[in-house]
């Protein structure tokens, strides 16, 4: 019988429009482009994670967990290289709103600041002198708060991390950016994981993934923002499922999504709930950003790899 060939391993081009990015509702057709391509643009690596543009120098930043290291893919040359090991087994990745990276750390179960001059500030190890599980996932708020999910992915065994006794609830806390005071932002999820502002940050979207059925949910922020409150579900798409979550400046919310072979890649919500897109990957999607000169190129940390795709939707800022 006749092999097919993935598209992956073809030398042939993709005919357009990309049959692997696929219009559920209407709602979607205006955020995609009927002549751009999905890419993969890195490779070799054991599970990516994290990824954050950099728009000063034209790069990529990405964690590739199990090789406890942080990647750098230039926008220029192509090139990816090394940006630090060891990197404690370095989860998710954000910057702040003076540009600094923000890194979540399960080795060291830590979240740390990286400064203008490559070094380290730690901006949170433990909560009411108890040690944190290991953050996981970060954004920051427009007031400078720095908003983290903590949920132990890295204690559970040797390959993510260094496996411990878990110490403190599965949590979201935020950091006040006046005290660098520690707070509960979220408490009544099983275990938090992506999380996402809306574009007016009235709404933070939080993943749930425990060991069971997985959602969304979505909080509102209370007035003085310091607390997210009210929280009901967004999305259910048992038995595919979220992990890292980015919205768009229209409030669509792009979620990295594994489904099983054939289903795995980059499903997008409309800000009501319905599923109006997807993207096909031939690896599970564990986490997104938007980039590039113009924030409108979508970037997927998907298992061994990370793809690339020119859309017409652009990244809210924060994420």
């Amino acid at each position: 019988m006749p092999t097919t060939v993935s598209r992956w391993d073809s030398p042939f081009p993709i005919r357009y429009p990309d049959p692997d990015i696929v219009v559920l509702d209407k709602r979607f057709e205006h955020l995609v482009l009927g002549n751009a391509a999905i890419e993969r643009i890195a490779g070799d690596c054991r599970f990516t994670e994290g990824p954050v543009w950099l728009g000063d120098t034209r790069q990529l930043l990405f964690s590739d967990i199990p090789n406890d290291r942080l990647m750098r893919w230039d926008e220029e040359t192509g090139v990816v290289s090394v940006f630090r090991r060891p990197s404690f087994y370095a989860n998710g990745n954000t910057r702040d709103r003076q540009g600094r990276l923000i890194t979540c750390e399960m080795g060291s179960r830590r979240l740390t600041r990286t400064e203008y001059d490559g070094s380290i500030t730690v901006l949170a190890e433990a909560f009411e002198g108890t040690r944190l599980t290991g953050p996981n996932d970060v954004v920051v708020k427009s007031d400078g708060s720095i908003w983290f999910s903590d949920n132990g992915a890295g204690i559970r065994g040797h390959y993510l991390g260094h496996k411990a006794s878990q110490e403190l609830p599965f949590r979201v806390y935020r950091i006040d950016p006046a005290t660098g005071a520690i707070s509960i932002a979220v408490g009544d999820m099983q275990r938090p994981n992506g999380l996402a502002f809306s574009p007016d940050e009235k709404r933070l979207y939080v993943v749930d993934t425990p060991a069971g059925a997985k959602t969304v949910h979505v909080y509102d922020i209370i007035d003085d923002g310091t607390k997210a409150v009210n929280g009901r579900l967004f999305y259910d798409q048992m038995p595919g499922y979220a992990d890292g979550i980015r919205c768009d400046t229209e409030g669509n919310v792009w979620s990295g999504f594994s489904g099983g072979e054939g289903e795995d890649g980059v499903a997008v919500f409309h800000p009501d709930g319905t599923l109006i897109g997807r993207i096909l990957l031939p690896e599970r999607c564990a986490n997104v950003c938007f980039g590039g000169a113009k924030r409108n190129r979508l970037f997927m940390a998907a298992s061994q790899s990370i793809y690339a795709l020119y859309v017409e939707a652009q990244g809210a800022v924060g994420g």
